[in-house]
């Protein structure tokens, strides 16, 4: 398997040459984290064996979300949340995608287009959850911001994945809609672009000249949802390509590999190392930004009203969501037992000791 960092270490110095003037504050903090995640320039942690009392420095984890080898644990987490808040319900999955024309928009402002990208996909389900006659009220909706297609192209797309079920507030009802179809896709499209259009010229954002007339939205059932939220999870904390699909880098060039979504085949595709680097590195968020919000009886702050009707419905997630997984721990290679962090972020000219060789096992 080739590391992202060894590519990093290999054309870093070539891209940085190539594409400083133009390279975003988010990039850079990717490309440099990435590069030193547990390696020997990165802040080191002390850990300590209570049994024998072995000491030992270990390199930290960068802890960036492009980072293929961080944050796995959280990524879990966040699954285990959206599984536990589970209603009895069909399950749809939305996707909101920026045409070709706006992308260039999007890119220049990240932030604000990504923001109203969010607002206007809840706003468009919220208004037809509305106004549809089985439904008739407030939906809950899980979003989730991509950046890449699977070929690691600029592609912004917002997933939801929304049950097909609201709460009447008025009438103080839950209702739900029966079958395999939830709303037009077509009429999603349309309602999408007119809110994100007109978002755009409220805030003052110049839309380029022409764009086209129809959007795509996608509108797909999935079932009990819990494959769908696993799925989500998979691609929120992994960055935008794992290890194993990075097949060589040879004579400067870097193969990497993915699955066809239409045919389900895998595709190569070979570019040089420079061009690979920027594909990654285009999808690095910025800084402070949620990649994934939960909208109405899925909000966080609606525990209460999700937990009443539970009650209500008899339904209970959490019976056969398994318990949080804790995290790895650090294993003594002198005893074998469980190792204790004493000290973190150390500068690494401060580590009186050379690194002990650790063992990083799940914790029983």
């Amino acid at each position: 398997m080739i590391r992202l960092a060894s590519i990093i270490e290999q054309f870093g110095t070539d891209f940085l040459d190539q594409y400083a003037p133009t390279l975003l504050p988010s990039q850079r903090r990717a490309l440099f984290a990435i590069k030193q995640c547990r390696s020997e320039l990165s802040p080191k942690m002390e850990v300590n064996c209570a049994a024998c009392d072995h000491n030992a420095f270990i390199p930290h984890s960068c802890g960036h979300r492009l980072c293929p080898h961080c944050q796995h644990h959280e990524g879990q987490r966040w699954i285990e949340q959206q599984l536990s808040r589970q209603v009895p319900s069909h399950y749809f999955m939305v996707t909101f995608t920026l045409p070709g024309a706006l992308r260039s928009l999007a890119w220049q402002r990240q932030k604000q287009m990504y923001q109203l990208m969010f607002d206007c996909a809840w706003h468009t389900l919220q208004s037809f959850s509305g106004n549809d006659k089985a439904l008739g009220g407030t939906p809950g909706a899980v979003a989730v911001l991509h950046t890449h297609s699977r070929a690691l192209a600029y592609h912004p797309h917002v997933h939801t994945l929304i049950p097909a079920a609201s709460i009447c507030k008025t009438q103080r009802v839950w209702r739900k809609k029966a079958g395999k179809y939830l709303f037009n896709h077509k009429a999603l499209a349309k309602v999408f672009r007119a809110k994100l259009l007109a978002a755009c010229v409220k805030k003052g954002i110049a839309l380029p000249e022409s764009y086209p007339e129809k959007w795509v939205v996608d509108c797909r059932y999935v079932g009990a949802g819990d494959k769908a939220i696993t799925y989500l999870g998979q691609y929120l904390y992994r960055g935008v390509i794992q290890e194993k699909n990075i097949v060589s880098c040879d004579n400067g060039r870097v193969t990497y590999r993915y699955q066809d979504s239409t045919t389900k085949r895998w595709k190569s595709i070979t570019v040089p190392g420079v061009e690979f680097l920027r594909r990654v590195l285009t999808h690095a968020l910025p800084k402070g930004f949620r990649r994934a919000r939960n909208y109405g009886f899925l909000h966080p702050n609606s525990k209460q009203l999700l937990k009443a009707l539970r009650v209500a419905l008899k339904f209970f997630p959490e019976k056969w969501v398994k318990s949080p997984k804790p995290r790895a721990t650090f294993k003594c290679t002198c005893c074998g037992a469980p190792m204790m962090i004493v000290r973190t972020r150390i500068p690494r000219n401060k580590c009186l000791t050379p690194p002990g060789r650790l063992k990083i096992q799940e914790a029983v």
